[in-house]
């Protein structure tokens, strides 16, 4: 029986959600590579929110998907054939090679890990761009002290997680926003943070004035609108707010809406900063070191959401925007 390529193609700019209308699923033979190129078989895909923005016809950090072609996405998989120098079949390598089953590749982003030193997945999550992206958006932009208190939105996702457990080794206080009981139980019993807000059961705002008693240091923003705009009432002097995402406008079909408390940026004389995880890529091994050493010493704890089979990709995808995944989002490509 002959291998096929799955893939998942970009087939019309989404307004509001992606849709069915939004995918085109094909597949292919496996293509033959030439010299300096490798073939990749995908193990797992990185599912992240910045994905949605990728798909608009905008300026960016980063150019959009076109349409007609395979969807970006974070991959980790086995190299299976190599006519490339600096790879060799039964390598495991990581990079952005696309919602598919196989990839072609000449090198280019590419980096080898070591399945025997962490489970695949994490250099998809803790070890991969979400890590990253934790690690210097906290420490770089929000500059934590110890003693302060820090807040995080989306705090049971990739990213949410892994910058509380980093807040509290430093020393912070941790408050988390998630969304439900039982996300909420999971930061206080197996992640360590001090309180959470269940934003679909709480009023925020009252929440953040009984959680942070003495307002709020750093804030690290996953999800933008309403929240944002209650955190900003709860800031303190020279208090930093780290842009990361807004996940609850990315199917927006109006205006995005913006804070429309910033004048407290003003009072305070505080700090409102994006970040953008590759400015710091050349700063990632020091990060992959760090994180793995507090992972064994058990400071740090990790959870994948794990979905198997690449034919899942649009439903699974959309799990992000619904609040579904609880943890780091991978899809295994082989059900």
């Amino acid at each position: 029986m002959t291998t096929m390529n799955k893939q998942w193609r970009l087939k019309a700019r989404p307004v509001g959600e992606p849709s069915a209308d939004t995918w085109e699923y094909t597949e292919t033979a496996l293509p033959t590579i030439t010299d300096g190129q490798l073939l990749i078989k995908i193990a797992y895909l990185s599912i992240d929110p910045a994905m949605r923005g990728w798909l608009n016809d905008a300026k960016s950090y980063i150019e959009p998907v076109q349409v007609g072609d395979v969807m970006r996405a974070g991959t980790v998989g086995e190299v299976i054939e190599s006519k490339h120098e600096k790879f060799a079949v039964g390598d495991y390598v990581c990079g952005h090679n696309g919602v598919q089953s196989y990839a072609v590749s000449d090198g280019t982003g590419l980096y080898k890990v070591d399945p025997n030193l962490a489970p695949l997945s994490y250099y998809l999550g803790v070890l991969g761009m979400p890590g990253m992206t934790g690690y210097f958006g906290l420490l770089k932009t929000g500059e934590p002290k110890a003693g302060e208190t820090v807040v995080v939105s989306g705090a049971a996702g990739a990213v949410g997680g892994l910058v509380g457990q980093i807040a509290k080794i430093k020393g912070c206080r941790v408050v988390g926003i998630a969304g439900g009981s039982e996300k909420c139980q999971f930061l206080i019993d197996e992640l360590g943070f001090d309180a959470t807000i269940d934003y679909k059961n709480e009023d925020v705002k009252k929440a953040l004035k009984q959680t942070c008693p003495d307002g709020v240091d750093v804030y690290f923003d996953n999800v933008g609108g309403d929240i944002l705009n209650d955190v900003l009432t709860q800031i303190n002097l020279r208090a930093r707010i780290v842009i990361c995402g807004a996940i609850s406008q990315y199917n927006n079909t109006t205006p995005i809406k913006g804070p429309s408390n910033y004048l407290s940026l003003l009072v305070n004389r505080a700090r409102m900063e994006g970040i953008v995880v590759f400015d710091n890529i050349k700063e990632y091994p020091t990060a992959m070191k760090d994180i793995a050493g507090w992972i064994q010493s058990g400071d740090i704890k990790v959870k994948d959401h794990i979905v198997e089979g690449i034919e899942t990709f649009p439903d699974t995808l959309m799990m992000l925007f619904k609040g579904k995944n609880f943890g780091k989002l991978v899809l295994k490509v082989e059900g």
